[in-house]
């Protein structure tokens, strides 16, 4: 099993531990990009992808643990593209 199957697992299982980074990293793996605008991107986030339509998160903060509404956001929006 490979880290992007692992990721897309562990995504599936809807983990309340989910963390930001593993978040990215299988956003990345799934072919998005985070797009970088201005001089700070905030805590709003926007991943795009050549033919997905574009992901946007709110960084979480303080911590770095992904709120479950952002979980079911992505899943919903992965799995009706077909990547999931």
């Amino acid at each position: 099993m490979t880290r992007k199957d692992k990721l897309i697992a562990r995504l599936k299982g809807r983990p309340r531990d989910l963390t930001w980074d593993e978040l990215v990293r299988l956003l990345s793996a799934l072919g998005y990009e985070e797009a970088r605008s201005g001089k700070t991107g905030g805590s709003r986030r926007r991943f795009v992808h050549a033919s997905a339509p574009i992901v946007s998160l709110h960084k979480p903060h303080p911590g770095n643990i992904v709120k479950m509404y952002v979980i079911d956001d992505v899943m919903r929006v992965l799995t009706e593209e077909g990547l999931l």
